[in-house]
Parts: C-alpha cells; sequence; structure tokens
C-alpha cells in the first residue's frame, strides 16, 4: 500500500499510514480539541470543504453506530490523527472508522505528529493542504494545495441544504425524543428550520420539546416560509464564509420584519449580524472543539460549549443602541451571543418595523459539552413563541 503524503500551502510535508479512502483530496486543515465525539464532528455538515485534525491521542476507538450521525455520511474533506485504533470496543458499533470512511471516499492519514501540525495552525493561522493515499507526487500536491480557492465569499450551503421542504419525524435513533415530546405536547409549536447545513440533534431538542418541525432548503423566500405560519424560525448552523449567502441574509432581514420569534446558531447567528447591519470575519485557526468557555452576560454565569467555526459577528460594527450583547467567548472575547432589543431596533423607519423576539449564539448549545450547560437556551427559544 502507498505511503500517505499530507503537504500544507506553505511546503511543509508530511507522511504517515494511510486509511479510509485510496485517493486524493484538497481541503483547509483545521484542527478540532474534542476527547469524544468524533462521528457526530465527521458528519457535522459545517465542516464541508474541511479536513480535520484531531489532537486528541488516538481516534476510532467505538467504531461507527448509527445513533451518533449528525448528518447521513461524513462530510469531512480529509482526517488526520495521530493514532488509529485497531480495535473497536463499544456495545452499539456496527462498524469500523476506516472502513467507514473509505466507503464514502474520505482519506486519512496516521502516524504524524499533530502536535507539530496544531502549533503551526495555532501560530501562523488555518492553511490549506491537500492528502494522498494513492501516491500523488509532494511536488503535485503542492499544487494542488496552493491552487485550491479555499473558502472565503464561496457558498458551500448549497452542497448541503436539503432539496425541498419536508417534515421531520426523527427516526429509529431519535427514541430519546418520544417521551419528552409526549410530556410536551400539550403546547405544540411549529417551527420552520432553515437547512444551512442542519445538525440532527437540534432538530432532536426541538422536537423534544414539542416542535412541528418542517425542515425547509437554504433558498426559502421568506414570503414561502411565512405562508407555512410558523411559531417560530430556526436559522441553522451550516459550512463556510457567510458573506458568501447574500440571498440568506436578504430573507433573515426579511423575517425580522415579520414578527416571528428567530433562534440562530452558529452560521444563523452570523446571518443574522449580517442582516442586522454588522460585520463578520475570518478567526486565524477558528474555534473547533468541545471545551471552549463563554459567559452569559445576563447570569454571569460560564457555560462550557461546543464550537465549531471559521468566522465570527465583529461586536463593534453592531448597534448597542439596537443588539444586545449576550454571550462572549473567555479565550479571545468574541462575540458568542446576542439579541434584539424590540423596543429600539429600526426606529429611523417611521416605525414600520415590528420585529419578533430574536436570539442567536454562535456556539452549539445542541452538543454536550458541559455536558448540559447551554441546553437552556431551546426554552428560552420557546419561551419567545409562547
Amino acid at each position: 500500500m502507498a505511503e500517505a503524503t499530507l503537504v500544507l500551502e506553505d511546503g511543509t510535508v508530511l507522511s504517515g499510514e494511510p486509511f479510509g479512502a485510496q485517493t486524493d483530496a484538497v481541503f483547509e486543515l483545521v484542527f478540532n480539541t474534542s476527547m469524544t465525539g468524533y462521528q457526530e464532528i465527521l458528519t457535522d455538515p459545517s465542516y464541508r470543504g474541511q479536513g480535520v485534525l484531531f489532537t486528541v491521542s488516538h481516534i476510532g476507538n467505538v467504531g461507527i453506530n448509527p445513533e451518533d450521525y449528525e448528518s447521513s455520511f461524513p462530510q469531512v474533506s480529509a482526517v488526520v490523527v495521530r493514532s488509529l485504533s485497531p480495535v473497536v470496543s463499544n456495545w452499539r458499533a456496527i462498524g469500523e472508522l476506516a472502513g467507514w470512511l473509505a466507503g464514502h471516499g474520505v482519506p486519512g492519514i496516521a502516524g504524524v505528529d499533530t502536535r507539530y501540525i496544531t502549533r503551526k495552525l495555532r501560530d501562523g493561522g488555518t492553511l490549506r493542504a491537500a492528502l494522498s493515499t494513492q501516491g500523488t507526487s509532494i511536488a503535485h500536491l503542492l499544487e494542488m494545495a496552493r491552487a485550491w480557492p479555499g473558502l472565503d465569499g464561496r457558498d458551500m450551503v448549497q452542497e448541503v441544504t436539503c432539496a425541498e421542504p419536508y417534515r421531520w419525524m426523527g427516526d429509529a435513533a431519535d427514541h430519546w425524543v418520544a417521551p419528552l415530546r409526549a410530556r410536551r405536547a400539550r403546547d405544540p409549536r411549529h417551527v420552520v428550520a432553515y437547512d444551512f447545513g442542519t445538525k440532527r440533534n437540534i432538530l432532536r431538542h426541538l422536537a423534544a420539546r414539542g416542535a412541528q418541525i418542517t425542515v425547509v432548503p437554504a433558498h426559502t423566500s421568506s414570503d414561502e416560509t411565512l405562508a407555512l405560519k410558523p411559531d417560530g424560525v430556526f436559522l441553522s448552523n451550516g459550512p463556510g464564509d457567510p458573506a458568501g449567502l447574500p440571498y440568506a441574509v436578504e430573507t433573515v432581514r426579511a423575517l425580522l420584519h415579520s414578527g416571528v420569534p428567530i433562534l440562530g446558531i452558529c452560521l444563523g447567528h452570523q446571518l443574522l449580524g449580517l442582516a442586522l447591519g454588522g460585520s463578520t470575519r475570518r478567526l486565524k485557526f477558528g474555534h473547533h472543539g468541545a471545551n471552549h468557555p463563554v459567559q452569559d452576560l445576563r447570569t454571569g454565569r460560564v457555560l462550557i460549549t461546543s464550537q465549531n467555526h471559521n468566522y465570527c459577528v465583529e461586536a463593534s460594527s453592531l448597534d448597542p443602541a439596537e443588539v444586545e450583547v449576550t454571550h462572549l467567548r473567555l479565550n479571545d472575547g468574541s462575540l458568542e451571543g446576542m439579541r434584539l432589543r424590540r423596543e429600539t431596533w429600526g426606529r429611523g423607519d417611521g416605525g414600520t418595523r415590528r420585529p419578533g423576539a430574536v436570539m442567536s449564539v454562535q456556539f452549539h448549545p445542541e452538543a454536550a459539552a458541559g455536558p448540559h450547560d447551554a441546553h437552556g437556551l431551546f426554552d428560552e427559544f420557546f419561551e419567545m413563541m409562547r
């Protein structure tokens, strides 16, 4: 079997053991500091166009199972690990990581110095990279990495959004939703969820609180959404640069005028920021992991959160008279949550704007980083709808 070769755009070359698919891939390389949950990470549509380097020392020991998918297949372009576990030991496992990746055309490399690469990305910023598990030359891989256009300004959402609207009913893996849904069915709410690359666990949390969920494609207009008579609108996570989605920003801006409550998560948060007149910027190496401390400024409480984003909303670009910052990331002070001041927003337009309650967070409250620190944000959304 050919040796695997990873080449970064700055000329760094690393050799290792191939696993997964026998192919070439070009991508943006990011590191994730999570200790567990690799299946959820690999199936998160927010990673479209990216290769994930895991900082944890070994990966693959719990295999693959049908309950931990965030989408139907791996969304990453490549996987980089220090050590691939040769043994699968978990009662839920139905397969092993390498074979699953191979079946979906995703290459991986093991046996490389992941600490060295992580420090390089941390100090110098995110890099484009190319990986071959089939013997492609170093020179050609370097050319691939440097010629790849990257993710800035690109619309990656069209690669992951659903093709048609559908009613989300859960599946066999969502057995834990049923008793919660039954308990809260006395106050059902209809939520229209924009699929910019939504994670299944977000839909599970909405369903567990009694919601009837209609999932719609990213290009759905505000008129089409409002015709569904939602009690609330959810703007999902997703991949890539929010600046590459002007059509989504215009839709969100129109929904702000409708009076319907809105919750945004991750990319949905960034789109809300742009719709509110703010700006976004690329982070040096992004926030990817399950151990990020975020402070809720309303209560002073610190949440341990899961995060996955390369861009953020500039807090200074928002009008503080109209937008309240609710959450900050303690590691770097970046904006992690906001809500609209309904009583002051849009006063300069003659009073024609009548927004509903609007809130958003940059982190992922559906994930179990804390493990349950941020789940209450879904309860806030339902209270907004009531």
